[in-house]
């Protein structure tokens, strides 16, 4: 069983917190979106708010173990002092030592540290015992509400769990699990799962996963040619998977063996060449022409998909329609985008998986009109297809 922060005393206590500020920044090292950071104040103000000290930890970007400016998380900290003005948030030089635990000491009650990056060590993705204990000693409690590295065990996510005797989950956390586990244990039917990206194989094992529960998956993206190729039609130059088209075919047969309906675009935008200033034409999607590609879903099948979408009971998207980045083919990606907050109005639950898909929303503005967004790309993908989370089994006593 897992229990929530909210179900555990706190009061006179340090709270060592994982959280995910693995947020983008400019040049500069200005925030260019704060979600994540947003996300985790439901967490965070309910130790302080209750008498606890909260202890927050967190990676940003890829240091590989070395003390790198750039990767700091002091301006972080700034950013969260000006999102809880009524709080005082302290900054540890480092994440493990003396001095941190004389800065954690010294915290009262209510009040916020957050350490140094986490892997400017490289004890911290190995998950090593000794580090992981030092970073125990900062705690009496451990709370894990970073989703978005529940899949990684690592010190922070795994291995401090064992050094510490109450652990639990943030309220981010818990929403993730909640709304992803009743997507698929019992969702409101029918169950359409939109699935795209690039490439077919980082996604084979989640739609097959997938097949178990959905009634309706809606391919899109760069990967629809690997699986349009798997059935022996012409796609141009566009991208394709030439490795994987046995596998595109068994994913289709067992679509059909199942009865789940696994839609393929009727239609594509191809261009001559991979930018956004190439010229393009709407073409059959099986009859592409020699040195176009594709690169978005046509506005035949864009129609067709939305239709699904807003009669759906329950809608998990995962990756965009075509390369959203490029304003001219970015059109089937914000369909989607609007068919998903369309639906939501109408009561459907509607899930965007992280990565591309929660920055395409986003784009497009609609982050907040759909049920959930997921902080977590690479955990959500894993934890569709039905894998467990190393972050999450750490708190189940």
């Amino acid at each position: 069983m897992i229990q929530r922060i909210d179900a555990v005393d706190v009061a006179g206590k340090r709270v060592l917190t994982r959280v995910d500020f693995n947020v983008p920044q400019d040049n500069t090292g200005a925030i260019t979106d704060d979600t994540r950071i947003r996300e985790s104040l439901p967490t965070i103000e309910s130790i302080t708010s209750r008498g606890g000290v909260a202890i927050l930890m967190s990676h940003l970007g890829r240091p590989k173990g070395a003390r790198v400016g750039k990767y700091s998380l002091q301006p972080i900290a700034e950013h969260l002092q000006t999102l809880l003005p009524q709080q005082r948030v302290r900054f540890a030089h480092d994440c493990i030592g003396a001095d941190v635990e004389a800065v954690c000491a010294e915290a009262q009650s209510g009040e916020i540290v957050l350490l140094e990056n986490l892997r400017f060590h490289a004890e911290e993705e190995s998950n090593d015992a000794a580090f992981s204990a030092q970073l125990a000693r900062l705690g009496d409690v451990y709370c894990n509400d970073a989703f978005g590295t529940a899949h990684r065990a690592h010190a922070s996510t795994a291995g401090v769990a064992e050094h510490i005797g109450t652990v639990c989950a943030g309220m981010l956390l818990d929403k993730e699990l909640a709304y992803l586990g009743s997507a698929l244990a019992n969702p409101k039917r029918p169950l359409v799962s939109v699935m795209g990206g690039s490439k077919i194989s980082g996604k084979i094992d989640v739609i097959t996963a997938l097949m178990d529960s959905c009634d309706t998956i809606l391919i899109g993206g760069g990967m629809m040619f690997t699986f349009l190729a798997a059935q022996g039609h012409s796609v141009g130059s566009s991208l394709v998977e030439h490795e994987k088209l046995d596998v595109a075919r068994e994913i289709l047969r067992v679509a059909a063996e199942r009865n789940v309906d696994l839609m393929l675009p009727t239609d594509t935008v191809a261009a001559s060449a991979f930018s956004n200033d190439a010229p393009s034409q709407i073409v059959d999607a099986t009859a592409i022409p020699d040195g176009w590609m594709g690169l978005d879903i046509g506005p035949v099948t864009t129609s067709t998909y939305a239709g699904t979408i807003r009669t759906a009971g329950t809608v998990v998207w995962n990756g965009p329609m075509g390369v959203f980045e490029f304003p001219a083919f970015a059109a089937g990606t914000k369909a989607i985008a609007e068919a998903m907050a369309q639906a939501t109005t109408h009561g459907t639950v509607t899930i965007v998986g992280g990565g591309d898909s929660a920055a395409a929303i986003s784009q497009f503005g609609l982050a907040s009109h759909v049920t959930h967004v997921s902080t977590g790309g690479g955990a959500s993908l894993e934890f569709l297809e039905g894998k467990k989370l190393p972050g999450v089994v750490a708190l189940d006593r």
